[in-house]
């Protein structure tokens, strides 16, 4: 139940929707500005899986992440993680750790030296986790709009 495949249509997008907006339900009222779940769409999920890729666990899906290329930045690229969520009943089972895994292959695949990812600043416990994943700090950044910085962007080498 550990090994992540690929999302591709058909799939359930409304199931992936569901876990992402469950697992990041804890962050209202915690972040601001407030996360971009909540415009996410099964529509979309569909679309960046169909321009990107979408990684899952489990059928219904109990963790999962989207992955980016991003060839542009940081003159040799780098492979964006987002929206990594785990279901709260299946945490501490190295489901994370195997889509991240994921990540890197793929990113070693695609020639891609690094993975990025961003997390709010208020969320100190996912730093704690991206750091025990070899993640380091490498920036802090503010929404549009804020005097302050709500963001942190943590890379990792593909080695």
């Amino acid at each position: 139940m550990t090994t992540p495949c690929r999302c591709t249509a058909p799939y359930d997008w409304q199931a992936l929707l569901t876990l992402i907006q469950t697992e990041f339900a804890a962050m209202d009222g915690r972040i601001d500005p407030p996360s971009s779940m909540h415009r996410l769409t099964a529509a979309a999920i569909a679309e960046q899986a169909a321009t990107a890729e979408v990684w899952a666990i489990g059928t219904p899906p109990v963790a999962c992440v989207f992955l980016t290329p991003r060839p542009d930045s940081l003159d040799t690229g780098s492979l964006y993680i987002g929206k990594l969520a785990v279901a709260r009943g299946q945490r501490r089972q190295g489901l994370a750790r195997a889509l991240i895994a994921t990540a890197e292959t793929r990113a070693r695949a695609l020639g891609l030296p690094v993975l990025e990812l961003q997390s709010r600043v208020e969320l100190t416990e996912n730093h704690d986790t991206f750091r025990a994943l070899g993640f380091i700090e490498v920036a802090r950044t503010a929404h549009p709009g804020y005097d302050r910085p709500t963001s942190i962007t943590f890379r990792r080498p593909v080695p």
